[in-house]
């Protein structure tokens, strides 16, 4: 057990008290704990994180600026499949009835969202690809799509 030197723990305590963000907040309780003794192994195990992972967490503290320990960079990732043209077709579309495009249903499920971006944009992507999409990139159509968390 150790503490992470060079770290002001009243800070940590203030950041924790104004975090937002779920994956600081992680990180904030697991580096408070760690500098009240709590042991790597037990963190791993009372929060089902990897040691490795904690390991990490607690090297970026010690290492990083608080801003960066807290938050990942960004990543670029691989570009989506459909355009941002496409995305705001499909935003269009979801906003009307699923018979106004030639579906026999009431209103939208993410099953038939994912049907019809085959279908218009020849894309195939998962079911929870498509409910992510829904959720995150498509200014929250969701409400009005059944099947969608």
């Amino acid at each position: 057990m150790g503490t992470l030197g060079g770290v002001d723990a009243d800070e940590l305590r203030e950041r924790f008290a104004n975090a937002d963000s779920p994956k600081a907040i992680r990180r904030l309780v697991i580096a408070l704990a760690y500098e009240d003794g709590v042991s790597v192994e037990t963190l791993s195990r009372r929060y089902g994180i990897p040691r490795s992972t904690i390991y990490y967490w607690l090297d970026r503290f010690e290492s990083r600026t608080l801003e960066n320990a807290l938050e990942d960079g960004s990543r670029s990732g691989r570009p989506g499949k459909l355009t941002h043209e496409q995305r705001r077709e499909l935003e269009a579309a979801l906003a009307e009835p699923p018979a106004e495009h030639g579906y026999d249903a009431d209103e939208w499920t993410s099953a038939l969202v994912r049907q019809h971006i085959a279908s218009a944009y020849g894309v195939e992507y998962s079911a929870g690809h498509v409910r992510r999409l829904l959720r995150e990139d498509l200014g929250n159509p969701i409400s009005f799509v059944r099947g969608c968390p």
